[in-house]
């Protein structure tokens, strides 16, 4: 069995994505977090764009960007998350590539500099919703996942957005998943899947709205000093 080192920043959510398709695989790795703010020599070696996530396998080689290392463990390691019909599978795919315009669309608003700029943010969380709202109705699958009852790449992408998106309403409430239940109900599933998870739920949720906060964005001033240190 290869060995496996996954770096990442603790609240990063694009190697979360890599390290539910590990666990899903039941297969054995380090995870190993590393100060954003100081990146080590060793880390600055490896990483051709100085970015998380890397993971490195057999202290040989070193994959990055989280599609390619996703796809790569896919190939590599069984049970496959990949559909085995090529057009689902191709589906399957480009709902993975709109993954940045989503995580862009839902989690904007964390980084929004004021009120105008949180209202135009906020405005596209919807038009997100929509649209996975219709690519579920699409698939024509009973849940709980994307393909159905069989857990996907898809699943494991947007699961480390859709739970910002809950931290995120929890810091300003919009409510906006409400009006779409197909998305809501495979969200619930996704955050209800152990794979999901890399850290206590209310732990990793204090790292995030503290990391929201430091970045003294519009809704920095809607968490309370007090409230982040009691999560």
């Amino acid at each position: 069995m290869a060995k496996y080192l996954l770096v990442s920043f603790k609240t990063c959510p694009w190697v979360q994505r890599a390290a539910i398709v590990l666990r899903e695989k039941g297969v054995e790795f380090e995870f190993r977090h590393i100060d954003r703010d100081n990146r080590p020599d060793w880390f600055l070696a490896i990483s051709p764009h100085k970015k998380v996530p890397v993971i490195r396998i057999d202290d040989k080689v070193s994959l990055f960007e989280s599609n390619a290392i996703n796809e790569y463990l896919d190939e590599t390691i069984a049970p496959r998350l990949h559909p085995e019909d090529p057009v689902q599978r191709a589906i399957n795919r480009a709902w993975t590539d709109f993954l940045p315009t989503f995580s862009e669309m839902v989690t904007g608003q964390a980084y929004s500099e004021d009120e105008a700029e949180y209202k135009d943010d906020i405005a596209k969380i919807p038009q997100a919703f929509e649209k996975l709202e219709g690519a579920l109705k699409a698939q024509s699958a009973q849940g709980p996942f994307f393909n159905g009852a069989k857990y996907s790449l898809v699943d494991a992408a947007y699961a480390p957005f859709l739970q910002r998106y809950y931290y995120l309403d929890r810091i300003k409430p919009l409510g906006v998943i409400e009006k779409f239940p197909r998305v809501k109900a495979w969200a619930e599933a996704l955050l209800q899947r152990p794979s999901t998870h890399s850290f206590p739920e209310a732990e990793f949720e204090a790292m995030y709205r503290l990391n929201v906060k430091l970045r003294k964005k519009y809704l920095s001033q809607f968490i309370a000093d007090q409230a982040v240190a009691a999560e």
